[in-house]
């Protein structure tokens, strides 16, 4: 078997550690290890992913994993990767957030009765108790401003004089300090996980308990996900690519992976998968060598989709996106349909126009897939139109009301990604 730091590296995941040491500790005895979730949403999302896989990862090599839910820290917010002040969420808020989303972490983790079993924390359990005097006391005094305005979360907001940074979101690092020290006390949690932006968090963390316990704790962070183009991972043209099936169906979220760009995916392989590295080598083979059929693209979007919803609803989700494609379209029911086609554009027509017959070119221009009626004509003649995923290849074609599926769209397609639905009323 793969060592867990072999794992990790080979995978990409390991950006910074603190200690040459980590990766031995990896693969030594169990150890207790920690990644924190602020609740600022009602779900996670893609972005938390990364994380998430690494606690399993940590569970599966034999370590303890605790999930930290920011009850506590969710009040005051990050200023990690943010250009502005964040919105202050309500203690009714942020309790409904924190129930949501621990249920999505229970599902993702193994929180039985094994000797390994994963915990699942709230820091406003400890944090709401704290008073302010015995905390700037026991914490702020082992820390200078000095060493405060040098993390990169907070220089990089004071570069913006216009917006600053206030002192409640000044004071995080020093909460998130606090609360390594209490999980070291608590259940000796040696090791803290993070992002990339969160390595000034967590050697503050790593500071305090030598400082107070003289004793020696670790972090290990991974790269921020971003896209091949520098842009920011887990964003459609719809939003947030959210966790809760409720916010971003199984089949939108497999549709977002499959959408993967063929620079992308290999790395997306290895981070959100637990796909053998030999099967993530051969889907790098097929990428390279065959990327029209885009295999990886397909396995990642199975396999992440299979992770979080279930296996039942990751093949629900293929078949939904193999009809997509196919003349099958009309099997996969009106409400699949319309979450199908639910990022691509859409128009409403009367339908008097059927009456004797719409002129597929003026659907076409209509729809504005093209310029012009010429360029539908072309189109058509070209064998680039289609109607409910069948190619119509005779210019004068009209659709009417046998052409609607399920009696009220159509769906038109110009080549194999342009998409229009249109709702006749």
């Amino acid at each position: 078997m793969v060592s867990l730091a072999a794992d990790l590296a080979f995978r990409g995941l390991v950006h910074q550690v603190t200690d040459d040491r980590v990766p031995a500790r990896l693969d030594g005895p169990p150890l207790t290890a920690y990644i924190g979730f602020d609740p600022t949403a009602d779900s996670l999302h893609v972005g938390h992913l990364v994380q998430l896989c690494n606690l399993r990862r940590l569970q599966l090599a034999g370590h303890r994993p605790i999930a930290l839910a920011g009850g506590g820290t969710g009040m005051i917010g990050d200023p990690g990767g943010k250009s502005e002040e964040r919105q202050l969420l309500s203690a009714d808020e942020l309790a409904h957030n924190l129930r949501a989303v621990r249920g999505q972490l229970e599902r993702f983790l193994d929180f039985s009765t094994a000797s390994n079993a994963a915990l699942l924390l709230d820091n406003g359990e400890w944090l709401g108790s704290v008073g302010l005097l015995e905390f700037l006391r026991d914490v702020g005094k082992h820390f200078t401003v000095n060493q405060m305005v040098a993390k990169e979360s907070v220089r990089a907001r004071l570069e913006r004089p216009e917006q600053g940074i206030s002192f409640t979101e000044f004071s995080y690092m020093l909460l998130q300090a606090y609360d390594f020290l209490h999980l070291f006390d608590e259940h000796g949690c040696t090791l803290q996980l993070g992002a990339s932006d969160q390595w000034g968090n967590i050697t503050m963390g790593i500071e305090l308990v030598r400082k107070v316990r003289r004793a020696e704790v670790f972090g290990l962070t991974t790269p921020l996900v971003l896209k091949a183009d520098g842009t920011k991972f887990g964003k459609t043209e719809s939003g947030t690519v959210w966790l809760d099936p409720a916010r971003t169906s199984p089949f939108r979220l497999y549709q977002f992976f499959l959408r993967a760009e063929d620079a992308d995916v290999g790395a997306y392989l290895r981070y959100f998968t637990f796909l053998d590295h030999e099967t993530i080598r051969s889907l790098d083979e097929a990428t390279a060598e065959r990327p029209e059929r885009r295999e990886a693209q397909r396995a990642l979007a199975r396999d992440v989709t299979a992770l979080l919803h279930g296996e039942a609803e990751a093949a629900r989700a293929e078949q939904a996106s193999v009809a997509l494609y196919s003349e099958e379209i009309a099997t996969l029911g009106e409400r699949t349909l319309l979450e199908v086609c639910d990022e691509a554009p859409s128009s409403a027509l009367a339908r008097s126009v059927l009456e004797g017959g719409y002129p597929l070119v003026d659907a076409l221009a209509a729809s504005g897939l093209v310029a012009s009626k010429n360029q539908a004509r072309a189109a058509i003649s070209g064998g680039g139109a289609y109607v409910n995923n069948r190619r119509v290849d005779d210019v004068d074609a009209r659709l009417g009301a046998d052409d609607l599926l399920f009696g009220k769209y159509a769906l038109l397609r110009r080549g194999r990604r342009d998409y229009h639905l249109v709702r006749f009323e």
